[in-house]
């Protein structure tokens, strides 16, 4: 109720009667004052006035006044600042610390709201909001996917910059970081963020002229060296796979020397994946991408366009994986496991341009943002189910900040049923749908 009531208040969806306070003085509204979603009152610097008088000072928003005394509000002094109380129910009078009652409003909720809020919370239809979406403006709607990509890409830019701090401010293993995540393709994301925090690019740079040792530091790391990593059926074959032998011995070499730890093999996936999905091949190109030293900030930085970055992504692996998908497996027959034009364009979106973006905003560089920006525009965009709900709607997906864009609306808001904080939502709630719309 009190999240409905803060809803009602800030878009000032009030019912046509006039607003009184509980002791019958006429209010107006002129206006409701800051959200905010810290501590202390919940709008800040309103403007209301109350029998004819003004007042400007702040508002706090409740279900019931009685949470005015349940939340400590009157012994708390931040709260003596407050004008008004809205309330969906008045059910006892409140005061300040001093003693002096405050004004309370009792806010009435229009009956159409309360519906639409409830379909949207109840809905099993994605996106739920699909009625209102043909009715709104090209303008209206591209506005906010604007202010959507900018939110992904601030809370992409903030996980870039943890990991620049985890990696003691190296910005080259934070590149390196946010590419192995990406190279887990969403099933095995979170188990290349593992592997990358327990890299130890210092002991590597020490090797990477090794190709074979940059895989044994790789595989080793991810505990695919394990042998109960190995598949049962392959378990027979691995003392007669040469490569595996040579891997685990420069593993058992270069793990006594910087004395290292694998992580836990039982957290990569590979039932449900195709084949050149596995962690296997995309640790193989990775390692093929740090041996070769294709990519950098400074050479990202430096690069002229979007087909110089993809020809520094466009990398395969060593020979053996020319037949393999993981170790021991039966050959197959020869193929260059080589990244796609199609992985190359998700891990521009998914780490370049949010690399880009997080290096302009430390260092407060507007063109390595705008670049970001200009990235994503001239990409594709993604092919998914979320993004083709959202087209099924209606919605003209140009580009992979579109895609972006929808993307972050549907984890960030339509997930969590957060409709009160969306633009969209806010166009469906205040809608008022006839009996033979519901």
């Amino acid at each position: 109720m009190e999240d409905l009531v803060r809803y009602v208040w800030k878009h000032r969806i009030f019912p046509l009667t006039p607003l009184q306070t509980t002791d019958g003085q006429l209010i107006e509204v002129v206006h409701p004052g800051m959200e905010n979603r810290n501590d202390g009152p919940d709008f800040f610097n309103a403007k209301v006035k109350i029998a004819g008088t003004l007042w400007v000072g702040n508002v706090e928003i409740h279900g019931r006044a009685s949470d005015w005394i349940l939340h400590g509000h009157d012994t708390n002094r931040r709260y003596d600042s407050v004008v008004l109380h809205v309330t969906g129910e008045v059910d006892r009078e409140i005061v300040r610390t001093d003693g002096t009652p405050i004004p309370q409003l009792q806010l009435e909720i229009p009956g159409h709201v309360v519906s639409n809020y409830s379909e949207l919370r109840k809905t099993d239809h994605y996106p739920p909001c699909y009625r209102v979406i043909p009715e709104l403006s090209t303008l209206t709607i591209h506005s906010y996917l604007s202010s959507l990509l900018y939110e992904r890409l601030d809370m992409r830019a903030e996980q870039i910059a943890q990991r620049y701090e985890c990696h003691e401010k190296n910005w080259d293993d934070a590149l390196f970081a946010t590419l192995a995540r990406n190279f887990g393709f969403g099933t095995n994301g979170e188990a290349f963020d593992e592997w990358a925090r327990r890299m130890p690019f210092r002991a590597v740079d020490k090797h990477a002229d090794n190709l074979l040792q940059v895989e044994a530091l790789f595989f080793g790391q991810a505990g695919l060296l394990e042998r109960g990593s190995v598949l049962a059926y392959y378990q027979a074959a691995l003392d007669s796979d040469e490569y595996f032998q040579s891997l685990c011995r420069e593993y058992a070499f270069l793990s006594h020397k910087f004395n290292l730890r694998p992580m836990d093999y039982t957290l990569w996936r590979l039932l449900g994946m195709r084949p050149a999905n596995f962690p296997h091949v995309r640790l193989a190109q990775l390692a093929m991408l740090y041996h070769e030293r294709r990519i950098s900030v400074s050479r990202l930085m430096s690069a002229d366009d979007r087909m110089a970055i993809t020809e520094m992504l466009r990398v395969g692996t060593s020979e053996y994986w020319d037949t393999h998908y993981v170790f021991a497996s039966t050959a197959s027959a020869p193929t260059k496991k080589r990244i796609t034009d199609n992985a190359v364009t998700l891990l521009l979106i998914n780490s370049v341009a949010p690399f880009y973006y997080s290096y302009g905003r430390r260092k407060d560089s507007e063109q390595h943002c705008e670049r970001a920006i200009a990235l994503l525009e001239q990409l594709k965009a993604e092919n998914n189910y979320i993004i083709r709900g959202w087209i099924d709607c209606g919605i003209l997906v140009k580009n992979a900040a579109d895609s972006q864009a929808l993307i972050q609306l549907k984890k960030q808001y339509c997930d969590r049923r957060d409709c009160l904080r969306c633009r969209i939502g806010y166009e469906y709630l205040r809608k008022e749908y006839g009996t033979n719309d519901q």
